[in-house]
């Protein structure tokens, strides 16, 4: 292995850190804040400030605005918009708090995803007849997980479970099935 040194660092450590301040840097456009997003701005200033949204959800007092975010979807912004085509508040959906609201045998998939968005990953369990819907984030703001949404054929959650991401799991045999490190 071939090693540069520039001032006492090695370029094999350097190297990491640069591709994830390049990555933080490149998502670190869009920032959700009060100096970026006043309410009562409109649509079209919020869309200019944030770019095109994911996605547009109708609501009965307005529309929502996905803006998912980082390089890895743990974040997900809904934008409110009023009946007036003004901002009215914004908030990061892909929390514990949010998911506690998903009532199981109530919510639908058009209430899922005008909840939280578009998910990260789709599934079919053929044996139980469910589909699932897969939510990246981080639970706590520190554990990397996914919320598993499950749907019967009517398209009504029938549970939820939360989990571990493996897409972060840095141990081979957890990966596999074979153990992996625990919380």
């Amino acid at each position: 292995m071939r090693l540069c040194r520039h001032k006492g660092i090695h370029m094999n450590v350097l190297r990491p850190i640069l591709s994830l301040l390049l990555a933080f840097s490149l998502t670190a456009c869009v920032t959700f804040s009060s100096d970026n997003l006043r309410p009562g701005i409109s649509e079209r200033d919020v869309i200019a400030k944030l770019g095109q949204p994911a996605g547009r959800y109708p609501v009965a007092d307005g529309q929502l605005l996905e803006y998912p975010q980082g390089p890895w979807g743990q974040t997900t912004h809904m934008v409110k918009i009023g009946p007036d085509g003004r901002l009215v508040s914004w908030e990061q959906v892909l929390t514990v708090e949010k998911f506690a609201t998903v009532k199981v045998g109530v919510t639908t998939k058009a209430d899922i995803q005008r909840m939280f968005g578009r998910p990260a990953e789709t599934d079919w369990l053929p044996l139980r007849q469910l589909e699932v819907w897969s939510y990246r984030y981080k639970e706590g703001g520190v554990w990397d997980s996914l919320m598993h949404v499950h749907f019967d054929r009517a398209g009504v959650v029938r549970e939820m479970q939360n989990g571990r991401d493996p897409m972060f799991d840095t141990n081979e045999s957890s990966r596999h099935g074979r153990g992996g490190r625990g919380r």
